[in-house]
């Protein structure tokens, strides 16, 4: 047990955030992992931060991997989850008249600064911050400059550590639940539960052919508040090593129970599945947020 920033958090003992504090030396990452390339994670210099705790930004995630959706959405539900200080500088995209677009994406951490852990995340496609939303040429354009924007609004993990360092130093919404993670021999399948330990609903992603991966460096960007209402900016760098999409909707099952998530999730009025995306190994660096500069004042 350590104290974070006056909340007693387990972690676990020998691992990297107990000897480190989210700085470990690249040097013992290589020890350790030597399967691990990192000439990346050497091309970036953390710095010391105050996020209500002391940290190091960003965040190194060596190793990972994860399965996302894009499915068409209920625009009036989707401007209802964004809060009105944060839409004014980032809408959700339009695909088609009355239609968003929302990600399911389900995380696997298997080796970062804070330990391995499983997170779900499920994100608003937005617009860049006071630019003309034009719809699908906005999202072209956000793809072409790799460059994307989100509005985060879910978050669960299984990680107390993970829970307390996001949602004091990232502002973000996160809370635990068990999630179960597999790797099977054609799909990885992710299990969530709610926070009494009942099953919620489940995904699963088929593996797909990777041999064509480019590797790529794509920023992800998210405005959020912090506890005093301030907008806050934040974002990651994903370097994919291994990838691969789909549109077909065959590649990718969602099995929705009567849990709160699956409550939620039917709430979106989900439809198409616009696209699929497999990621079977990333890298990643996560910053800490910097209060957002209104330059309309």
């Amino acid at each position: 047990m350590i104290d974070l920033a006056g909340h007693p958090v387990p972690v676990l003992k020998g691992g990297l955030y107990d000897r480190f504090r989210s700085n470990p030396p690249l040097s013992v990452i290589a020890a350790e992992r030597p399967d691990i390339d990192l000439s990346w994670f050497k091309t970036i210099q953390k710095q010391k931060k105050e996020a209500g705790f002391t940290t190091y930004s960003p965040n190194f995630y060596y190793s990972n991997s994860s399965i996302t959706a894009i499915y068409t959405a209920d625009m009036k539900r989707l401007k209802e989850l964004i809060p009105a200080a944060v839409r004014d500088l980032v809408k959700p995209i339009s695909i088609m008249p009355g239609r968003g677009l929302i990600a399911i994406t389900a995380y696997r951490y298997h080796y970062c600064d804070n330990d391995a852990y499983n997170e779900l995340s499920i994100s608003i496609i937005t617009g860049k911050p006071d630019k003309p939303n034009r719809g699908i040429f906005s999202l072209l354009g956000e793809l072409k400059e790799k460059n994307l924007w989100g509005y985060v609004v879910k978050l669960p993990l299984d990680s107390e550590l993970g829970r307390v360092r996001g949602v004091l130093g990232y502002n973000l919404p996160k809370w635990v639940i068990p999630i179960d993670y597999l790797d099977n021999k054609d799909h990885l399948t992710f299990h969530f539960y709610d926070e009494t330990g009942n099953p919620d609903f489940t995904i699963t992603g088929n593996k797909l052919d990777v041999s064509a991966t480019k590797v790529a460096i794509v920023r992800t960007n998210f405005i959020n508040q912090n506890t005093k209402g301030e907008l806050t900016h934040g974002y990651s760098d994903t370097r994919a090593l291994q990838k691969a999409g789909s549109k077909r909707k065959s590649n990718f099952k969602l099995q929705l129970g009567n849990g709160p998530l699956s409550t939620f999730i039917k709430s979106l009025n989900l439809g198409k599945m616009i696209r699929y995306e497999y990621q079977p190994e990333f890298q990643l660096a996560l910053y800490t947020p910097e209060l957002v500069k209104d330059k309309r004042k």
